[in-house]
């Protein structure tokens, strides 16, 4: 009977433990693609800033260091993401290993009551 209800007790916080951690893989997705798409951004960015700006010598400075600081917003953009993002993968990471943890100990905690009843007084 201890065998049934140790396996009963695995097998429980395994489906548990997967139903959490189903959504950390996608937020880890984002968090290591995050900066790559406001790069990309970024250069496209600094792509549109050198075709726009054939008008005065004066003022293309003038407009390509405005088109090219507006350009560097993606990157910025991505980075602030990718770090919200990796940050909150860290803690959900984090919570399910301090979950797994809990979950063997009370684990351990039923079959030692299982094991060794209490004697009534």
């Amino acid at each position: 009977m201890l065998n049934a209800v140790k396996r009963a007790c695995a097998r429980s916080a395994s489906v548990v433990h997967c139903e959490m951690k189903r959504g950390l893989s996608s937020l880890a997705s984002v968090a290591a693609t995050a900066p790559l798409i406001g790069f990309f951004g970024t250069v496209l960015g600094a792509f549109g800033s050198f075709s726009g700006g054939a008008t005065e010598k004066g003022s293309f400075m003038r407009v390509m260091a405005g088109s090219l600081s507006e350009s560097l917003a993606p990157t910025a953009l991505g980075l602030v993401v990718a770090v919200l993002a990796f940050c909150f993968y860290r803690y959900f990471l984090a919570r399910l290993e301090d979950f797994d943890i809990e979950m063997k100990n009370v684990s351990f905690q039923l079959i030692d009551e299982l094991s060794f009843p209490r004697a009534e007084a």
